[in-house]
C-alpha cells in the first residue's frame, strides 16, 4: 500500500556547501535507530539553500506558500530496516520566509523549522557562469550562502562525492530516545555543475549551537550544485524498535 503523498513541489537551484565535523557533533542530533553516514571515513553536514516552487501540501496550493527559499542544516545517516540498509538526511535546523510552515512542520512531524525574512538572487556573472545568493534575516543582520556555479550540467557520476551528498531518498526526525519517524523522497536523477567561490556568513552560534563553529566558520570541504526537479515527500511511519543488524 502507497504511503501518504504529503507534499509535491520543484526543488530548484540547490547549492550544498559541505563541512567535515566532529561525529559527536552529531550525536544529539541522532535519530533513534540510525546510524552515521561517512563518507571517506569523515561526518559531513551540508549547508543548503534552494528553491520551493509550485508546492502543495495535501494536494492544495496554500496561498502565499508556493513559491519560497529555505535555508537548512543537515546530516547523512543510514537506517538498517531489515531487510536493507537506506540511506537518509537528519536536519538540524530549516529556514524558511513563511510562518505557517513552522508551525504545521513542527508540530506533526517534529521537524525543525523556523520562519526569518528571505531573500534570494541569481545574477549571470558570464556567458558560463551564474552566481546564486540566499540570504536571511537573523537579529537584524542579513546572513548569506552563495556560490558562482559553472551553467554546463552533468549527470552525477556512480560513486561520486556528490552522488553521496545529493541521492538520499529518505528522511528522518528524531522524536524522542526510542521513536523516530521516517519519510520518503522521491525525484529523478540530478545534473550537476561545478561550484567557485562559495560564501557563507552567518550567525553560526545564534542559529545552529556553538558546537558548529569551529566547523561551519572555516572553507567548506566541497560544494555542489543542482538544477533540481520535481519531488515528492511520502510519510513512511514511525520506527519503534531496531531491527537485528546484518552479519558482518
Amino acid at each position: 500500500m502507497a504511503k501518504l503523498r504529503f507534499l509535491t513541489a520543484e526543488w530548484r537551484d540547490l547549492l550544498m556547501l559541505n563541512y567535515e565535523v566532529d561525529p559527536d557533533v552529531l550525536k544529539p542530533y541522532l535519530p533513534a535507530y540510525t546510524v552515521l553516514d561517512l563518507w571517506e571515513g569523515k561526518a559531513l553536514v551540508s549547508m543548503v539553500g534552494f528553491m520551493f516552487m509550485n508546492t502543495k501540501v495535501m494536494g492544495i496550493k496554500w496561498p502565499w506558500h508556493v513559491n519560497f527559499e529555505e535555508v537548512n542544516l543537515r546530516f547523512y545517516v543510514k537506517h538498517f530496516d531489515g531487510k536493507e540498509w537506506k540511506r537518509g538526511a537528519v536536519f538540524v535546523s530549516e529556514l524558511v520566509p513563511k510562518a505557517v510552515i513552522p508551525l504545521v512542520a513542527n508540530n506533526l512531524y517534529n521537524e525543525h523549522y523556523k520562519a526569518l525574512p528571505m531573500r534570494h538572487s541569481v545574477t549571470a556573472v558570464d556567458n558560463d557562469h551564474t552566481r546564486y545568493l540566499y540570504e536571511w534575516k537573523y537579529k537584524g543582520k542579513w546572513n548569506r550562502l552563495g556560490a558562482t556555479v559553472n551553467n554546463a550540467f552533468e549527470p552525477i557520476r556512480a560513486g561520486s562525492a556528490e552522488e553521496f551528498i545529493f541521492e538520499h531518498y529518505w528522511g528522518y526526525n528524531r522524536i524522542h530516545g526510542t521513536k523516530t519517524l521516517e519519510y520518503q523522497v522521491e525525484h529523478e536523477a540530478w545534473k550537476v555543475a561545478a561550484v567557485t567561490e562559495p560564501v557563507f556568513d552567518a550567525d553560526i552560534a545564534g542559529l545552529y549551537g556553538k558546537d558548529f563553529v569551529p566547523f561551519l566558520g572555516r572553507e567548506p570541504h566541497s560544494a555542489f550544485f543542482a538544477k533540481g526537479s520535481d519531488v515528492a515527500v511520502r510519510v513512511a511511519g514511525k520506527i519503534l524498535a531496531a531491527p537485528l543488524l546484518p552479519a558482518d
